[in-house]
């Protein structure tokens, strides 16, 4: 991801789900991509969990994995993503949603000043 998006953005890197939720609670990042296997870990609970959090839970959210099923779909919508992006992707794609996610996240901070 830091090889892929580097160019155009600054990218932090997390090993689990416990690390990304610590780094939460001191780093407020404009959009949080996770996959949905997180070694032994559910970034689908990781979804869950920040959409459950008064003080995240507006944080964009782009799961971005393997998992191509339409109830994979259906259960990372559930639990909370913005977005959906099947592996293997192309990088242009890709940086496009992301810089979709931080318009609509802008657009959202705007209308509830």
């Amino acid at each position: 991801m830091r090889y892929a998006l580097g160019n155009d953005f600054f990218v932090r890197c997390v090993g689990s789900v416990a690390e990304a939720k610590a780094c939460l609670t001191t780093y407020s990042p404009d959009i949080l991509i996770s996959e949905v296997v997180v070694g032994q870990e559910s970034g689908l609970d990781l979804c869950r969990y920040i959409r459950s959090n008064p003080a995240q839970h507006h944080l964009p959210i782009m799961l971005l994995t393997s998992l191509a099923t339409l109830q994979d779909k259906v259960a990372g919508f559930d639990a909370g993503t913005d977005d959906y992006v099947v592996k293997p992707f192309d990088v242009h794609h890709l940086t496009a949603r992301i810089r979709l996610l931080s318009r609509i996240k802008r657009l959202e901070q705007h209308t509830t000043v």
